[in-house]
């Protein structure tokens, strides 16, 4: 059972301090009903199927009350958002297989963990329910009363031996010692009517989370981490064998070049001193060319310059060695050192231009290409794009796949929008 987000997103902005008093005021408000509501329905369903369970009666009067209880639960997660201020959050409950009996069917629900705190949350809402709802209510009636007490002072009946408030505070019986206190306490609940709104709605909301989605939650997380092991893992295994196929395919088979010449030249050298000359400069030629490769092939694992002046230098001398114009947009505080960004960060930044730099140059047949790196908030994103024949996709098989397992390893997200004809644009997000 994992965590299903109803609404994609980001967490909400917080809203003006009235909108946010009305919400949590409401929530609250008509989260009493609510409370008493599934506390007198699914007590009298729970009772009735534990008590009739000995016979056939009660096993379906049981499973009815949990699905009973799985509505009123999805009511308050509909209410959760605008408390919390975060999307919606649903946990995937059991289902009967297609064509399962009746008996089946009623008996899933009894076997589903979720199921049940639904169920003790239905029962034990009402305590927390009725501890916010008294004081949120009692708050507004004081803010009410206090602040328009000037208007219905002249109404309030007295006898003569009658003492308010002002009076047993030795202020007075006079009309303006009864407006001015009343007016006094009044202002303080509603001065402090938003704190104790938000503190019972947050009281309130925090306990429905942890019964209701809390655990889903979790086993989300736990969801999404084992698919960022895999995916570290399998963007590793591509990098090793990528590296081992480039080393094999370059400067290995240089490097036994250079062996076989160094021997024919020591042949030569007893019978011919000019052709064992010209078979060193070939040597030589085979070293600087070995050692070109080799550099190559470091820049694509840390480049030294990603190390020592950040990645918009990185990114630049990346474009400077591209085949075909590229169009460089990299916010420059990413190169300073109060802007510089984790190096695991960088790492994966630069890894994604690099490689989708190779497969634009490789596969694209595009005449321009642009590359984006910006930050907005905790989170990097990294854009290139080219206006090449389109047709790009993250198949198993394809070069974008090693990209997405990387992003992914780091708890980004990848996007490739390539429609036939062009243009393409691979978009990364990374978590800062």
């Amino acid at each position: 059972m994992t965590a299903v987000p109803a609404a994609a997103g980001h967490p909400t902005l917080a809203p003006s301090i009235p909108r946010q008093l009305f919400l949590d005021s409401g929530y609250v408000l008509l989260g009493f009903p609510l409370a008493l509501t599934s506390f007198v329905v699914l007590l009298v369903g729970l009772s009735l199927g534990v008590g009739l369970v000995v016979t056939v009666i009660g096993l379906p009067i049981l499973s009815g009350t949990l699905y009973a209880a799985r509505g009123f639960a999805d009511i308050e997660r509909l209410r959760l958002p605008a408390v919390l201020r975060q999307p919606r959050v649903r946990p995937r409950y059991r289902l009967a297989e297609p064509g399962a009996s009746a008996w089946r069917r009623i008996f899933i629900p009894m076997g589903d963990a979720q199921s049940w705190l639904d169920l003790a949350h239905g029962v034990l809402k009402l305590i927390v329910a009725v501890v916010t709802f008294v004081l949120t209510l009692s708050w507004w009636a004081g803010a009410i009363t206090g602040t328009l007490y000037w208007a219905y002072d002249w109404a309030l009946p007295r006898g003569g031996d009658d003492s308010d408030l002002a009076q047993l505070l030795g202020l007075g019986d006079s009309a303006l010692a009864r407006v001015g206190l009343n007016t006094a306490i009044g202002l303080f609940f509603l001065i402090t009517l938003p704190i104790v709104a938000r503190g019972c709605a947050l009281l309130q909301a925090s306990f429905g989370r942890a019964m209701l989605t809390g655990v889903a939650e979790m086993r989300n997380r736990i969801t999404v981490l084992e698919e960022q092991k895999r995916a570290a893992v399998s963007a590793e295994a591509s990098a090793l064998r990528r590296l081992e196929r480039d080393i094999h395919d370059g400067p290995q088979q240089r490097l036994v070049r250079l062996a076989m010449d160094l021997s024919r030249a020591r042949q030569q050298l007893a019978t011919d001193p000019e052709a064992a000359g010209r078979t060193l400069d070939e040597a030589v030629t085979q070293t600087r060319d070995t050692l070109a490769e080799l550099r190559a092939l470091s820049r694509g694992i840390a480049p030294p310059i990603l190390v020592d002046r950040g990645l918009p230098s990185a990114l630049a001398a990346l474009a400077g060695r591209g085949l075909i114009p590229i169009e460089l947009r990299v916010d420059p505080e990413l190169g300073t050192p109060d802007g510089r960004l984790d190096a695991a960060v960088e790492n994966t930044a630069y890894f994604v231009v690099a490689e989708a730099l190779t497969n634009v140059a490789k596969h694209s047949r595009a005449a321009a290409c642009q590359v984006s790196v910006r930050q907005s908030g905790r989170q990097l994103t990294v854009s290139v794009g080219d206006d090449g024949q389109g047709g790009a996709h993250l198949a198993k098989g394809h070069g974008l796949v090693g990209i997405a397992d990387r992003v992914r390893a780091a708890g980004g997200e990848l996007a490739v929008v390539s429609p036939p004809g062009g243009p393409t644009e691979i978009r990364a997000e990374l978590p800062l």
